[in-house]
């Protein structure tokens, strides 16, 4: 099931979860390209790109495959793909990554699995780019490359 609920008061404010929310309900599977300016919860899955300027949170149950671009993002879930977060990225516990990210801000809770390859961006010409592999059950397979560049 999707859902587009608007904000009776008139806020345009896109990135606050009250405003413009678009579910995706656990049971609904979507394959294509979502382009949305309203925030996005995610519960089920998605194979595709999702793009908004807002916040999306994917649930523990949601998947995400293929390309995810947003201001904010809390994972619970697995995404597996691109994903580019131009604010803060916020891992939870249960949280599974792997591919290319690109964010501004990264918060990681224990138990979290990150395997990817994670570019940093603070805005200006500093880039930190750092290949991350972990697992919450084995940390002796962990490598971890960082490199710092100025432009």
């Amino acid at each position: 099931m999707i859902s587009d609920k608007k904000n009776r008061k008139g806020s345009n404010s896109s990135s606050e979860p009250g405003s413009n929310q678009n579910r995706i309900n656990e049971g609904t599977s979507i394959k294509g390209d979502i382009v949305s300016k309203g925030f996005f919860r995610i519960d089920g899955q998605i194979e595709g790109n999702v793009s908004t300027p807002s916040k999306v949170v994917l649930g523990k149950n949601g998947v995400i495959t293929g390309t995810l671009t947003c201001e904010n993002a809390d994972i619970e879930g697995t995404f597996e793909g691109t994903l580019t977060v131009t604010k803060l990225l916020t891992l939870r516990g249960s949280a599974k990554i792997e591919g290319d990210v690109v964010v501004g801000k990264l918060s990681v809770e224990p138990g979290a699995v990150f395997n990817a390859t994670c570019s940093m961006s603070t805005g200006s010409n500093d880039k930190t780019t750092a290949t991350v592999k972990s697992s919450p059950f084995d940390r002796s397979n962990r490598s971890k490359k960082a490199t710092h560049e100025l432009n």
